[in-house]
């Protein structure tokens, strides 16, 4: 394994490139869009024809919104909400706003009316691009933001008043001809709101220089990317930064096509079964793959190149780790190792995995992507000795001195929450690892995650990982419960696999399975069963809703136990 590793010839060799002017449509369509024929989407529709749609249309079009927005009052710095999922649409509008030095502000279409209304009030965004599952949660919102001047809808709205600009209309009447203002590369190009485990959402202000600061982790972890007939995929929603900065905008920039669908069932959720049919249909040979994805395409088909003529070459995940059972499935059952990566919206793509380049290892997050100098650290901003859990962090600079170009600006009218995200040059990350001898990084959670339990410390991952084992275990989360005696006692969230029926017996069965695995202090003390684990929009497991439940359950107990005492 160490005659293949790369790592310290690719890391220390490293410098950044970054021009004093930059801007994200210009290099992510517009050079591209001077080749006619060349793919930048694959519409997909569900196993009927494909759509294809040019990087020349996508300018074409974005020239057309560009000018619409314009003519509607929309300046340079003004935001303006992608209100889309998936979708050609979502594309132009993005480009649309980079090239006329607009601040682009994704909004997931799940969203509902208040976490709209508080995202296009703080921000003011004075645009917004919707179709008809976001306008629904729109309108009624839509008088408490002021600012919000013009509402533009992709799809046709029936009855939704005249406040609507309808998008072809607009485009039609819009002029082709739009010239990329010239934008530095410290300029703001996105707003990304993203929600803590504490306080109200905060906006994320990036530049257009993200993207380059991505690029490294992006071509490392998809196993150097692009090569010749790259097709790339992910069901993450392009309003997310997984999405858009770990799948879409790095495709693009590589002038490589990207299919456009989300395996979504009957249920709005993601299918295991549509996610494998994709991959075959369109011949995808990366992809951006999160853990609770895998886990249910694990249990759903265990071997499915039995049944699938799968293309895949690379596969990155992200979000949460994915643990050795998954590894080890994927290595198997879909022919690819699992890159991971670790990364967060205000500093993405800093750490990760490039087994071509460097061996992975089994549970690890993997190491510092070149041009990221990253360290675990304590409280007071000290690294850590190795073997030591702290603190998550990354530097400024990397290890020449130079700026690390993946930075965030601050959060939008924070710039207390922007400060306290720093300690000297660290930017802190709130994720708690432990680095090994040989710089791999081992994930043990959010700090707000980990817990004592009789005194231990304790990770929900390493638990997690070792009950996916068990067979009748579909997805789980590990979360403390409150004990009088103990201070806490870990407790299991089981999702069982369909077919299976919970009982005492399955219950002391996969304890015992724990028991014989790991520690006898890990072993979950308490199992419930559940239909479906809380989970952001982005796919991650929120381990916090349930350990909420759980102190308000201890509470609701003692105040019985109390109440009972004091009755005559």
């Amino acid at each position: 394994m160490r005659s293949a590793d790369q790592y310290d010839a690719l890391y220390s060799s490293f410098r950044w490139h970054v021009p004093a002017r930059f801007n994200i449509a210009r290099e992510c369509i517009g050079r591209w869009a001077r080749e006619p024929d060349r793919v930048a989407l694959i519409e997909d529709n569900d196993g009927g024809v494909p759509g294809l749609v040019t990087y020349a249309a996508l300018q074409a079009d974005a020239n057309r919104l560009a000018n619409a927005l314009a003519a509607r009052g929309v300046r340079r710095g003004d935001r303006v909400a992608i209100m889309l999922p998936q979708r050609r649409e979502t594309v132009v509008a993005h480009a649309a706003c980079y090239q006329m030095g607009a601040v682009a502000m994704p909004l997931s279409v799940l969203f509902g009316p208040d976490a709209l209304a508080y995202r296009l009030s703080d921000s003011a965004a004075v645009a917004a691009l919707v179709d008809a599952a976001a306008h629904a949660n729109l309108a009624p919102v839509r008088a408490a933001c002021p600012m919000l001047r013009t509402v533009i809808a992709v799809d046709p709205l029936p009855g939704a008043g005249l406040d609507l600009v309808d998008y072809r209309a607009a485009l039609g009447a819009a002029g082709t001809g739009f010239a990329c203002v010239d934008t530095g590369a410290e300029d703001p190009a996105l707003l990304i709101y993203t929600s803590g485990t504490t306080g109200p959402p905060k906006g994320a202000l990036k530049p257009h220089r993200v993207l380059i600061g991505n690029l490294p982790g992006f071509v490392a972890s998809q196993n150097w990317f692009p090569r010749a007939n790259d097709v790339f995929w992910s069901p993450a929603d392009w309003a997310w930064t997984g999405g858009l900065m770990d799948a879409l905008l790095p495709t693009l920039y590589f002038g490589r096509p990207i299919v456009a669908g989300t395996a979504k069932g009957a249920d709005g959720r993601f299918d295991a079964r549509l996610a494998y049919a994709l991959l075959e249909r369109h011949r995808v040979t990366n992809a951006f793959l999160f853990p609770t994805a895998l886990k249910m395409m694990m249990k759903a088909l265990p071997r499915p190149r039995d049944t699938h003529a799968l293309a895949l070459r690379a596969v990155m995940s992200a979000g949460e780790a994915v643990g050795a059972t998954v590894f080890d499935w994927a290595r198997h059952a879909l022919g690819v190792t699992i890159n991971e990566m670790f990364g967060q919206t205000e500093i993405n793509y800093v750490v990760g995995n490039s087994h071509e380049k460097w061996p992975a290892k089994p549970g690890s997050i993997g190491r510092p992507y070149p041009g990221h100098r990253v360290a675990v650290i304590d409280d007071a901003g000290n690294e850590v000795p190795r073997g030591t859990c702290g603190e998550v962090a990354v530097n400024r600079c990397d290890i020449h001195g130079h700026p690390d170009p993946v930075f965030f600006l601050g959060y939008w009218g924070r710039d207390d929450a922007t400060r306290r995200k720093y300690t000297g040059d660290w930017c802190r990350t709130g994720d708690e690892a432990i680095m090994d001898d040989d710089g791999y990084l081992w994930y043990q959670g959010r700090a707000d995650d980990m817990f004592k339990a009789a005194g231990y410390r304790i990770g929900p991952s390493e638990v997690e990982n070792c009950l996916l084992k068990h067979p009748a275990v579909a997805n789980c989360a590990v979360v403390p419960k409150p004990d009088a005696v103990r201070g806490a006692v870990v407790k299991a969230y089981v999702v069982p696999v369909p077919g299976v029926t919970p009982s005492p017996a399955l219950v002391a069965d996969i304890q015992g399975h724990v028991r014989g695995l790991l520690a006898p202090y890990e072993y979950p003390r308490e199992i419930e069963f559940i239909d479906a684990l809380p989970m952001t929009t982005t796919g991650k497991v929120q381990r916090r809703v349930l350990r909420l439940q759980e102190e308000a359950r201890f509470r609701d107990r003692t105040a019985a136990v109390t109440a009972t005492k004091e009755e005559p």
